[in-house]
């Protein structure tokens, strides 16, 4: 069988190959890509966000299991820090959920952020692109919890969790200004803290100011609390995205659509930022223009970044 053939019959050996050559952006791989492609648009896509330790591994984890009770097949991507030794992800998403490892319906894999800002890396569109063809009903992307501008998540997933937790001070004054607008569900995790009430109605006004502003008299934002380790409120989550997913399909109002033209968009945008940058390195490297003494160059101060970034294009359009 052809590595496609494969992947399209569920094997896990072949995805997990592959999805280690995507990370290490192995040359091979778009060819395999583009001949995926065509199997791909069946999986829901659900993202997670949120800052770091407010539960979502534990809720992704809670959320596999019940979608498996339904018997559904789950994918998980889990972007983790990335280690300052090894440059690979640092495994505390696959720690824990064990409890999945055994189970045939389920596959996880750990990404490191290499580097890469908004919550998600270079290749997290790519392995979608896999799991989707491997014939997962469910994907859950779990973002790595940078903060503010953590917002790359909504491009990718049909429905955005936005997970948060009482007792952070200006915790929920802060998304107000960074990834509040991307929240298709708010989950107040850690519910049995002191406080718990007082974000809910904080969110709920910011909530509803912000549908005010848009004039959105479409989904208006659930909010959830949980308790995660308890498994608390996570059936009220699950109906809340099935509930969100039915919006979409409903399609009277144009919101799948508009999600699904910002993904396509998003990942042409990405697919033509990583083969420019690649072809036009190799292009200069081909011509004998030494990328590491412009480097050495700036590390002296003797030009800058600018300069030399213009010097190359103005050397690529005299070429063409």
């Amino acid at each position: 069988m052809s590595i496609i053939d494969q992947i399209t019959a569920g094997d896990v050996r072949a995805t997990a190959r592959l999805l280690r050559d995507i990370d290490d952006q192995v040359p091979t791989t778009p060819r395999i890509l583009k001949q995926l492609y065509p199997h791909t648009g069946r999986a829901y896509i659900v993202g997670f966000t949120g800052s770091p330790g407010v539960g979502k591994s534990t809720l992704v984890d809670q959320l596999a299991l019940r979608y498996r009770q339904d018997g559904l097949t789950v994918g998980i991507l889990a972007v983790d820090p990335t280690s300052p030794f090894s440059g690979g992800a640092i495994l505390g998403d696959r720690i824990r959920m064990q409890r999945h490892f055994l189970d045939p319906g389920v596959f996880i894999r750990s990404l490191a952020t290499r580097g890469h800002f908004g919550g998600l890396t270079r290749s997290t569109n790519d392995m979608i692109t896999v799991l989707d063809a491997m014939g997962k009903d469910v994907i859950l992307v779990e973002t790595v919890g940078v903060g503010q501008d953590e917002v790359e998540i909504a491009n990718s997933a049909h429905s955005t969790v936005l997970v948060t937790v009482p007792g952070l001070g200006d915790e929920v004054q802060a998304i107000k200004a960074g990834i509040m607008e991307i929240g298709n569900i708010f989950v107040v995790n850690k519910a049995d803290r002191q406080g718990s009430r007082k974000t809910v109605r904080e969110l709920r006004s910011i909530i509803d100011l912000g549908l005010r502003r848009r004039q959105d008299n479409g989904w208006q934002p659930l909010i959830i609390e949980t308790e995660a380790t308890k498994s608390r409120g996570i059936e009220e989550l699950y109906q809340a995205i099935q509930k969100h997913r039915q919006y979409l399909l409903s399609n009277d109002h144009g919101q799948l659509d508009e999600m699904l033209y910002k993904r396509a968009r998003t990942q042409i945008v990405e697919a033509l930022r990583d083969l420019a940058l690649r072809t036009l390195l190799q292009r200069i490297e081909s011509r004998g223009i030494s990328l590491d003494s412009m480097v050495r160059q700036l590390m002296a101060r003797e030009a800058d970044p600018y300069s030399l970034v213009q010097e190359i294009l103005a050397m690529e359009l005299r070429q063409d």
